[in-house]
């Protein structure tokens, strides 16, 4: 009389590992391609939010902060953090009646490939690019990564 068998064969586990290391190389780069994607919302809000800090300091001192009072308590300054999670933000230039803010990626951010550095400026024009200089600048790109 023949036993019965139970278990797996080698074989069928091999498969199965095969299988499971397929998917994960699939779906790995496409999570990280999700996080990058998610933590750009940061950087625009900060830039938003520094816009209007920006705007706000204009009606007060009829001119607008440059970079020494980004992070100056108000009504000397405009008192926002010059850092966040994964981007750096700075006013580029300001003047009395300009300026123009930027965030920068950093530390793991800097895998974007598509949206390293955003600014927005005065009147209210965003742009977006691949570089950390902003050189790189193109429509495509700056609607993908403010997503107009």
């Amino acid at each position: 009389m023949k036993r019965p068998q139970f278990g797996m064969t080698l074989i069928e586990l091999m498969i199965v590992v095969l299988v499971i290391a397929l998917l994960a190389s699939i779906a790995i780069p496409s999570y990280r391609q999700y996080v990058l994607r998610s933590h750009r919302v940061e950087a625009k809000a900060a830039l938003l939010n520094l816009a209007a800090a920006q705007e706000k300091f204009y009606l007060q001192n009829n001119t607008y902060a440059t970079d020494a009072q980004l992070t100056t308590a108000p009504p000397t300054g405009l008192g926002i953090s010059d850092t966040i999670e994964f981007y750096t933000l700075s006013i580029s230039s300001a003047n009395a009646t300009t300026f123009e803010a930027e965030a920068i990626a950093t530390g793991t951010q800097l895998d974007d490939q598509r949206c390293k550095y955003f600014s927005v400026d005065s009147v209210g024009a965003r742009r977006a690019g691949p570089n950390v200089d902003g050189s790189g600048i193109t429509d495509t790109t700056s609607l993908e990564c403010w997503g107009k």
